[in-house]
């Protein structure tokens, strides 16, 4: 088995080195290294690497521009940012989603104490490259079963009073192809979990809000849960779902992590299954790991409707995976048609004659 190419790109000199000793003693991949953007593009052609991790900020050509360089030839390389926990840093990152990056890392807050981040690169941008390259590393997923036919599920005939989404890498790309795609008259609240840290939600609903007719914004503790309305989790605190169906609020906590994940969509699944019960939607989509197959578990048990995405639409088909395998998806639905298929389970023509039967 071959080595696995990786290009760092990266004008600090202590980074290059940090990033290349630890993929280097893994033994998988061979890193070769550019002090900015414009050297990558020159090297490019020479090393052919199999994944690119892509600072954003560096002189002569940043890595927004260098992106979008790469992408006029190459649709398909993953690219990784490798981005500053800064509220700058999350605008750009969200920019160079949205140009075709398949993802991000946060750097290491402090290069001082080595070890803390060497534990942190080894946390969150090793299992991101092996996810993104385990073909060539013979890490193959079991072809998907479902142990539960769609035709063995009786239609689904109670109403539904909300959606909770749970969604990963990949995730600001698929949500702004989703959430803007719904009706202002939608008449039940969206919820959101988007694994991202403090100040990268923010953006991301901002951005989102810019787009939508929809009144998009990031949840606050104590805010009413209210119809047409998207809420999405703050980074770095667990969003639930507290009270009743008639009055409905928004809880934050900050209890350890779930999956490695705060937010996890597991807690706020578990949490909306106990308020909305059998009125629920769940939406499980593109993610590593597999936050939110528990949650569904929950809902399912409750009499609740799940949505999954399918594995060619999804930048890792992780978490969806995970619910389909489980046999806990009523359906599975490319990206392209995920708004239609979530307004139709709400099914927004029918509500009013379905509230009578509640």
């Amino acid at each position: 088995m071959r080595k696995v190419n990786v290009l760092l790109v990266d004008d600090a000199v202590v980074v290059r080195r940090l990033v290349s000793d630890v993929l280097s003693s893994e033994g998988y991949w061979e890193v070769s290294t550019a002090p900015n953007g414009r050297i990558a593009l020159m090297k490019l052609p020479q090393l052919k690497p199999d994944v690119i991790i892509l600072d954003i900020e560096m002189p002569e050509m940043d890595g927004l521009e260098t992106l979008k360089r790469i992408r006029q030839d190459n649709a398909s390389i993953p690219i990784i940012m490798f981005s500053t926990l800064t509220s700058r840093g999350a605008t750009a990152t969200l920019e160079a989603l949205t140009a075709g990056a398949n993802d991000y890392v946060t750097k290491p807050t402090s290069l001082f104490n080595r070890q803390a981040a060497v534990d942190q690169i080894e946390e969150s941008l090793v299992p991101r490259l092996k996810a993104f390259c385990g073909h060539l590393l013979g890490q193959r997923q079991p072809a998907p079963t479902l142990k539960r036919a769609r035709s063995a599920r009786p239609e689904p005939t109670a109403r539904i009073d909300a959606v909770v989404i749970g969604i990963s890498t990949g995730g600001p790309n698929a949500l702004v192809k989703v959430i803007p795609q719904l009706p202002a008259n939608f008449p039940v609240p969206i919820l959101i979990v988007q694994h991202m840290p403090p100040m990268f939600t923010k953006v991301l609903a901002d951005r989102l809000a810019a787009a939508s007719r929809l009144q998009v914004r990031e949840a606050g503790h104590g805010m009413p849960v209210r119809p047409a309305t998207v809420y999405l989790a703050p980074g770095g605190h667990h969003m639930t779902v507290t009270g009743s169906v008639e009055h409905p609020r928004i809880a934050l906590n900050q209890l350890p992590p779930e999956n490695s994940c705060r937010p996890a969509a597991d807690v706020l699944f578990r949490s909306v299954a106990d308020v909305y019960g059998r009125h629920l939607l769940a939406v499980v989509m593109t993610g590593m790991g597999q936050d939110g197959m528990l949650g569904c578990e929950v809902i399912r048990k409750k009499g609740g409707q799940i949505l999954a995405q399918d594995e060619a639409s999804s930048v890792v088909w992780g978490m969806p995976g995970h619910v389909v395998r489980a046999g806990l998806a009523d359906e599975v639905v490319p990206l392209n048609q995920m708004a239609h298929a979530i307004q139709k389970h709400v099914d927004i023509d029918r509500r009013k004659g379905l509230r009578a039967a509640g």
